[in-house]
């Protein structure tokens, strides 16, 4: 894909275009990233997409005036930021009390879960987008480490620690065990429930951290930040080898996953593709890449 995006557009090897790459996909990564770990156990999370809405407005809402839409408490903008992250956690913590305490189906409780955040974020901001945040709302995409955005050098980073613990930590390993087979993790010793419960958390906090990183690229909150985005963070997962029956996938994996559709998304754009052909393209990558799955492992899929 760089070979052909370097024969469409004599722009595309250039640095600014490298990182603008690097930039736009940051936010997917960090959703990618807590989606996949979810998936590892054998679950699924659809409303990580909300999260990446509805966190980031909590903290501007916590923050700005009320002339400005916001609740009009003006707290600190260390508070604000902070609430962003706590938003995140409690949203992961709810659906993980109700999948692995109640028993429920992960996917129909994240999906009622994601309508319910979409709701409510169009009704705390009143539909409306939100600007004028502190600076701190925007600072990780636009300061920048070696002529890179910092969101970009915390994304790999964030990858690198989460590969570096599913490959050489009990936790990591016990995560792959469950998504194997959980009675038999149970039956090992391990403790199923906590280590379920707490990979929820993460990942609602990891995707409040991609929701920060889409607010300072994008510059603003909408009513609408998130919405569709669990379609391309699945892509992503299932390109980068993520299995969705669980205990298979690797970090390295799900980052090739984003990073290849965010050179997609570039090509396309500098081909001059329209826009609504690139989610069709994305469906399309997906069952490539299912194919040739089935080919090169001559395993049937479930």
């Amino acid at each position: 894909m760089i070979v052909l995006g370097a024969i469409v557009n004599d722009a595309f090897f250039t640095e600014a275009n490298l990182v603008s790459i690097l930039n736009s996909s940051a936010p997917l990564a960090m959703v990618v990233l807590a989606e996949s770990l979810v998936l590892i156990m054998g679950k699924f999370d659809l409303s990580l997409e909300s999260v990446v809405g509805i966190a980031p407005a909590v903290g501007a809402l916590l923050v700005l005036p009320a002339v400005k839409s916001g609740f009009g408490v003006e707290l600190p903008t260390g508070v604000a930021m902070l609430a962003i992250l706590v938003v995140g956690g409690a949203i992961g913590a709810f659906n993980g009390a109700l999948v692995v305490k109640l028993k429920l189906n992960a996917f129909i409780v994240t999906l009622a879960m994601l309508i319910i955040m979409r709701g409510v974020l169009v009704g705390a901001t009143k539909g409306k987008t939100l600007f004028d945040m502190p600076d701190a709302f925007f600072s990780i995409a636009t300061t920048t480490f070696l002529g890179v955005p910092m969101q970009v050098w915390i994304a790999g980073l964030a990858f690198l620690i989460v590969g570096l613990l599913l490959r050489y930590h009990r936790v990591g390993r016990a995560l792959y065990a469950i998504g194997g087979n959980a009675d038999a993790a149970r039956a090992a010793g391990i403790r199923v429930e906590r280590i379920m419960l707490g990979t929820f958390i993460v990942a609602g906090v990891l995707a409040a951290v991609g929701g920060i990183m889409q607010t300072g690229y994008v510059g603003a909150i909408s009513a609408n930040q998130g919405n569709n985005m669990i379609f391309t963070v699945f892509a992503a997962a299932v390109i980068g080898g993520i299995s969705l029956d669980g205990g298979k996938g690797t970090m390295f994996g799900a980052l090739t996953g984003v990073l290849l559709l965010g050179v997609v998304k570039s090509v396309l754009t500098q081909a001059q593709v329209q826009s609504h052909w690139i989610d069709a393209i994305y469906g399309g990558i997906i069952l490539l890449a299912l194919m040739i799955a089935r080919v090169t492992t001559g395993r049937a899929q479930d």
